[in-house]
């Protein structure tokens, strides 16, 4: 699933759009649309302006110059991709926005299980869905992430994870801040206290960052990873990126973690 570094680069296409004016909208699914038909989806969009773009966690925002913003999630494997006037249509690509200049994006989701939506804007859509702070604003400090950690008794994996306690982190991600802050993925969340829970955040904000800067998702640019990070050892049969050992799996809360047994002892 596209977590927080693969949306913000998701972003920065979208970014390239902006103050472009849509000439016309194209839904080769309607049923990847949330809350809206096809028909008044198109009406809405028409003649608007890209006036700019916004992420919360994982989700997607482009808000429009006439009111309104137009709310994404890319579900199990979605991406978003701009796409130059003659080039044919990607495979997947179940609605795609098209400006007057004849570029357009192009919002593929070849597993369907992405929504579209219209809402009034983000606050309200953020609201609704009651998503938490998303792990990079500038006012989710320190101390925000430390009051999350001390008033849960679940493991680290699973609030790491929780959308509306932070937005942002997925399975994949939140081993990869875990194994950075050599931390068990069963460790209870109130438990980190202290420096601990400092250390933690910084690991989550620097491997965050540091993908974002390698330009690598959560399954696509692994590979432009540093190789010091487990995603690019995370497998089965893979091995430690620190000490060599083979990495071993446990499940919290239905999800397969990765983890190292010698750096991340439970």
């Amino acid at each position: 699933m596209p977590e927080l570094p693969e949306v913000e680069i998701f972003k920065q296409v979208a970014d390239s759009c902006r103050g472009g004016i849509i000439n016309h909208v194209s839904i080769a699914d309607p049923a990847i649309l949330d809350g809206i038909s096809a028909k008044d989806l198109e009406q809405r969009l028409k003649g608007q302006r890209v006036r700019s773009t916004r992420r919360r966690g994982k989700h997607l925002f482009l808000e429009l110059s006439g009111g309104g913003t137009l709310a994404m999630h890319f579900g199990m494997n979605g991406s978003l991709k701009r796409v130059s006037e003659g080039e044919p249509d990607p495979s997947y690509a179940r609605l795609q926005i098209y400006f007057e200049k004849g570029d357009r994006l192009a919002y593929i989701n070849p597993r369907r299980l992405g929504r579209v939506g219209l809402a009034e804007n983000a606050e309200a859509f953020i609201a609704k869905t009651e998503l938490g702070p998303d792990v990079l604003d500038a006012t989710f400090d320190s101390h925000s992430f430390a009051a999350i950690l001390a008033g849960s008794k679940r493991d680290i994996k699973s609030v790491l994870m929780d959308q509306a306690l932070m937005a942002g982190i997925g399975n994949i991600y939140s081993d990869e801040i875990l194994f950075q802050a050599r931390l068990f993925p069963g460790t209870v969340a109130n438990q980190l206290k202290g420096k601990k829970a400092t250390c933690l955040y910084r690991a989550m904000r620097k491997t965050l960052e540091t993908a974002i800067n390698s330009g690598a998702g959560s399954e696509r640019g692994v590979e432009r990873l540093p190789k010091e990070f487990l995603l690019t050892q995370r497998r089965p049969g893979g091995r430690c990126p620190h000490c060599g050992a083979p990495l071993e799996t446990v499940k919290h809360a239905g999800r397969t973690s990765y983890y190292c047994p010698r750096c991340q002892a439970n």
